[in-house]
């Protein structure tokens, strides 16, 4: 398939998934007017997530087809990237720990976090 065809059809399957961010924002936030900054935000943050997704089980299946890595070879360092990203939000949100049934939190620490990372009240 000619250069140009493969990027006009990727152009329109990334714009047809990303139709979805409506969807995550209003389950978010409810429906929203399209000049809402909180629900742009989200659909935008929504848009991103989804598109970075897409393309990064396509690089991993070209890895693995391509046998450049194993599938247990990436299962192994998803498990590490998994456990140290845990690790990274549990030293920014003091008093926040992940747990496998959900997430814990032990007061003051959590209290002292979301006053200090202004959370909602």
């Amino acid at each position: 398939m000619d250069p140009m065809e493969i990027s006009r059809r990727a152009d329109a399957a990334a714009n047809k998934l990303t139709k979805w961010r409506s969807v995550f924002a209003g389950w978010q936030l409810g429906t929203r007017s399209m000049d809402d900054g909180e629900s742009n935000a989200v659909r935008d943050h929504r848009e991103v997530t989804m598109l970075l997704r897409a393309e990064m089980n396509g690089l991993t299946r070209i890895l693995l087809d391509k046998g450049i890595v194993t599938p247990e070879e990436f299962t192994s360092v998803m498990v590490e990237e998994y456990l140290h990203l845990d690790k990274q939000f549990e030293e920014r949100f003091p008093g926040f720990r992940s747990e496998q049934s959900g997430m814990t939190m032990t007061m003051p620490e959590a209290g002292e976090t979301m006053k200090r990372l202004h959370f909602p009240s």
